[in-house]
């Protein structure tokens, strides 16, 4: 998950609602076409694929640099600017912004969104839990039979959804919006489980004079948020502050991102609230500069023939591995049938279970987060956390791939039917009839491919 989470027309000007009007939600639009005579930098990086072309980027550059010159890589992340090194100053600090725009994605979700009512959601909601539940017992299965260890048990359980959505806009934009619409649920729920992951697992030597100075910088941030101070530099020394807290509390510093992230007002009802205004400004930056330096400092492995063999053989990679390409899979797609199938939820319109098989697969595009959560497993271990790194990048390379040839087919599928429904409404129109469209065989039916 990398840049943002919600599409352009969702976030920065973000129309409010109008309560005194009651309207059909409508679908998501495709993303604005750039006019190259008015170009503009920061609307490029707010693009949806722009996050995940730069991360890969990032990513590729670090590959190549740690192969090449392994100890100039590792002196570079490992430099020290004052008491932190470059790498760690990436994951503990730039991260926090990162994390800042999704507790605000998430506090958008809560007000205004599909978490507001849940049982809208309940699809791909219970599908972000079983597609974390998933990936966490095949490791867990995988490294007890071959004597591995579970600590990274949480690394193969988050979807970079950035990363996933370029993927999507690129093979599947011909695809029913609902699909883009439940990937996007279910990576808001998959951010919260992993922030709670995060903020639960790897919280260690806790202190509390620190821990409460930050939960005293979120309670001020809370209140000047409901006195409608709105002037955004009154908040950055508090948000400076808090990251300083929570850093030397024992808990992750990002928690600190999030925290004042979800504590930020955002009135539904209301225009230009802090919400869309900071989101608007830290998306840029988030997308074109942070999460590609914190892929750059974290990607970076020496893979050698010693290292591609520990892939399938060693248990924690091979762990990471068969977590994100069949855990994932497995989970998502099991959590949304189990829900379709139990309850009176839904799949969205026109979606059918074939759509979902490829949605599911994308669902294992793992990345930024789960760098983060090996980097926070394996820190002590360089040779594990060298194969955990190479095992992300790996299941998330394979995982990409077999979604892009799945969302290939989705997409031949429902241009066929989109063909044969023109000729059937061309044939009424011309007074000939034309033959009854198959049952099962198109969009929305429950027993379409």
């Amino acid at each position: 998950m990398s840049g943002s989470l919600v599409d352009d027309e969702s976030r920065s000007v973000h129309p409010k609602a109008d309560p005194m009007t009651k309207t059909a939600p409508q679908p998501p639009r495709r993303a604005r076409r750039i006019d190259p005579n008015n170009f503009h930098l920061g609307e490029v990086l707010r693009a949806n694929t722009a996050g995940g072309v730069l991360m890969l980027i990032a990513t590729l550059i670090a590959l190549v640099w740690a192969f090449l010159g392994k100890h100039g890589y590792e002196a570079f992340v490992e430099y020290p600017i004052g008491p932190y090194t470059v790498a760690e100053w990436a994951s503990d600090g730039l991260l926090t912004v990162f994390f800042f725009i999704s507790g605000l994605e998430l506090k958008r979700e809560f007000t205004e969104g599909s978490l507001r009512r849940p049982a809208d959601a309940m699809v791909p909601i219970t599908a972000a839990a079983c597609g974390m539940a998933g990936p966490a017992l095949v490791f867990i299965v995988i490294n007890v039979l071959g004597g591995g260890t579970l600590h990274g048990w949480a690394v193969p359980v988050a979807t970079d959804i950035a990363f996933a959505l370029a993927v999507l806009a690129v093979a599947g934009r011909h695809l029913p919006p609902s699909l883009r619409a439940f990937m996007l649920t279910l990576a808001i729920a998959d951010d919260l489980g992993g922030i709670i992951v995060i903020a639960i697992v790897f919280s260690t030597d806790l202190s509390f004079a620190w821990l409460g100075g930050a939960l005293a910088c979120m309670l001020l941030w809370w209140i000047l948020q409901r006195r409608r101070v709105d002037n955004g530099w009154i908040y950055l020394p508090i948000f400076l502050v808090c990251w300083f807290c929570m850093l030397h509390s024992g808990v992750h510093a990002t928690i600190a991102g999030v925290g004042l992230g979800l504590l930020t007002r955002n009135t539904p009802e209301a225009l230009n609230e802090p919400l869309d205004r900071w989101q608007h400004v830290l998306d840029p930056w988030s997308a074109g500069l942070v999460v590609p330096i914190f892929a750059l400092t974290n990607a970076g492995v020496h893979v050698d023939g010693q290292l591609f063999a520990a892939l399938w053989t060693n248990p924690v990679p091979l762990g990471i591995i068969a977590g994100l390409v069949l855990g994932k899979f497995i989970g998502i797609l099991t959590g949304s049938w189990l829900t379709v199938h139990l309850s009176r939820a839904r799949l969205g319109d026109g979606l059918t279970w074939g759509d979902m098989i490829a949605a599911a697969e994308l669902g294992g595009v793992g990345l930024t987060v789960s760098l983060l959560i090996a980097h926070l497993s394996f820190l002590n271990n360089p040779e594990v956390y060298d194969e955990a790194k190479a095992g992300v990048l790996a299941g998330s390379t394979i995982s990409a791939i077999l979604a892009v040839l799945l969302l290939q087919w989705r997409t031949a599928v429902h241009k066929r039917w989109r063909r044969e429904k023109a000729r059937a409404g061309r044939a009424l129109r011309a007074g000939a009839g034309a033959a009854p469209v198959r049952t099962g065989t198109g969009p929305g039916s429950t027993a379409g491919a």
